[in-house]
């Protein structure tokens, strides 16, 4: 049975999110959260995932995404909305234990094999990374929707958030941006079939690996990079951790054929939306033009770690991932100066 996904829904992956400027917004409405000393990472630093301490030696990590889908085959929209929920618990630094499956789908209007083949490539997903499946939640939507409640575990002493960057440190980024130009394509079926394969399998890798290579290196900050793009999540960590970026924008790693499809106008709102949110948060060199400057806050979905490593740990951290498979690079590197700013260069 071919069935085109997509149409079914008006935006797709982490492009569904409201936009950071509409959310702060809400957020910044609601009264203060009642103090808790127990609760490690909450929603101050717009961080991955919520950290909870059990005990000394335990804590618990917290997260959920959900989107509509991303790609056309029910299996791989799955793996990659699995992929993705997932991402947050290794961008804490923790290890995925158990999830929740939520379901979104119009069960009277597609073939209920859809919604099985998801929750398939989901579940394959989930194996993967060594996580539980305990249950979950469906509700009948005109447009199918599906994520994962994921929990986790660390350390309370070893959570990574994306504050704590310091000055000197080097950046690492462990997939290559442009998915939300390219996935916007999709709809419109400018990519081939080998193009729609190559996509699909960065949004659905695991970030298990690039997680364990980084576990014994000297690691300050980490964040995945998602719905708010590349400088969107680069940013939260700058004026989270006090610190500026810089960003060697030849050296981000970006998709073929992106800017060509930017170029002919393929630019989701979200990313045109993250872009807004930034200015005055971000200098770009004059030389740089305008679908150069979208590409780095293109929303991303199921995309890579942000790390932010000791300088003089990046180049074995890098060859580690290298070596190991992982498409990394080193992007950029943090200052002490233009704090909570980013300087593209």
């Amino acid at each position: 049975m071919t069935i085109k996904l997509t149409s079914y829904s008006t935006k797709g992956g982490c492009g569904c999110k409201i936009g950071p400027a509409d959310l702060k917004q809400v957020i910044s409405s609601l009264p203060p959260a009642i103090p808790n000393p127990n609760l490690l990472v909450g929603i101050d630093t717009s961080d991955d995932a919520g950290v909870y301490k059990i005990n000394d030696e335990l804590a618990i990590v917290q997260t959920v995404d959900f989107f509509t889908p991303i790609v056309d085959d029910p299996y791989s929209f799955g793996q990659i909305a699995a992929a993705n929920a997932i991402s947050d618990i290794y961008a804490m630094g923790g290890k995925p234990l158990t999830a929740l499956n939520i379901v979104a789908f119009p069960i009277k209007t597609l073939d209920k094999q859809v919604l099985a083949d998801i929750l398939r490539g989901a579940g394959d997903k989930m194996k993967e990374a060594g996580i539980t499946l305990v249950g979950g939640h469906s509700i009948d939507d005109n447009e199918p929707k599906f994520g994962l409640a994921v929990t986790g575990l660390i350390h309370p002493d070893k959570v990574l958030t994306n504050a704590g960057a310091k000055s000197g440190d080097k950046l690492i980024l462990t997939k290559p941006i442009g998915i939300g130009i390219l996935t916007t394509s999709i709809k419109k079926d400018r990519l081939s079939e080998e193009e729609v394969k190559r996509i699909t399998q960065v949004m659905a890798t695991l970030n298990k690996k690039a997680a364990e290579i980084m576990e014994p290196y000297e690691i300050h900050a980490c964040t995945d990079v998602t719905g708010f793009g590349l400088l969107g999540h680069a940013s939260e960590m700058a004026k989270g951790s006090d610190v500026g970026l810089r960003i060697f924008q030849k050296q981000v790693p970006v998709l073929a054929r992106v800017k060509e499809l930017a170029e002919e106008g393929f630019v989701p709102g979200g990313t045109k939306n993250n872009f807004a949110h930034l200015q005055g948060s971000v200098t770009f060199p004059e030389a740089l033009d305008q679908i150069d400057q979208w590409i780095l806050c293109d929303a991303v979905t199921s995309g890579g770690l942000l790390i932010s490593v000791a300088g003089d740990q990046a180049a074995g951290l890098l060859a580690d991932m290298l070596q190991a498979g992982v498409e990394a690079s080193l992007i950029g590197e943090t200052t002490s100066d233009h704090r909570g700013h980013i300087v593209v260069i």
